[in-house]
């Protein structure tokens, strides 16, 4: 399979960055129920097809709520190593064990146990109680109802290279025949 020309661009600036964090730590904009925005820092953890890129989360979340009623969304993404920062827009899709076991199952077992143990710590958001109990890790090759696989399907991309002068802009919009590039005022 041929990606598409920013999926390639946007490889070459995560080996740049090597096993810096921000190789794999983007950033989620959404919109709240309230109509605020929100923004949050999640792990990027793979592609499905060309243009669907994966994240887990926790479905006690409250940003579980926000994306089912608006599950149009941004991700930031900065490479400073690369000097590049790629925008990715499009819809995202809430995808739990009960409703795609085998992908679920497939994305948990990629997880160490410690990265497990997160799934079964107290629901996130709600106050801290002393005596909850916050394992370091978790061994079960089952992952927990509240697991999500978040596909984001890519329908926008924008890359802000800032590392020459003037800085260079593209978009890359995605429609039926593929994707269309234009090159756009920084």
């Amino acid at each position: 399979m041929e990606f598409p020309v920013w999926r390639q661009r946007l490889r070459a600036a995560q080996q740049r960055e090597g096993r810096s964090p921000s190789a794999r730590w983007l950033q989620l904009a959404s919109v709240a129920l309230d109509g605020t925005a929100r923004v949050r820092t999640l792990v990027f953890r793979g592609w499905t097809g060309d243009r669907q890129l994966n994240l887990y989360t926790d479905q006690r979340s409250a940003k579980c709520d926000e994306l089912k009623v608006q599950p149009h969304v941004e991700l930031c993404w900065l490479m400073p190593k690369a000097k590049q920062q790629f925008r990715l827009r499009g819809v995202i899709h809430l995808q739990s064990p009960d409703q795609r076991l085998d992908a679920c199952r497939q994305a948990w077992t990629s997880l160490t146990d410690s990265g497990r143990a997160l799934w079964f710590w107290p629901p996130p958001g709600l106050p801290f109680q002393t005596d909850a109990d916050f394992p370091e890790k978790v061994t079960t090759d089952q992952p927990p109802d509240h697991f999500l696989l978040l596909q984001l399907e890519i329908t926008r991309v924008e890359l802000l290279e800032l590392g020459r002068h003037p800085h260079q802009r593209l978009r890359w919009l995605h429609q039926e025949g593929g994707w269309s590039e234009q090159r756009l005022n920084p």
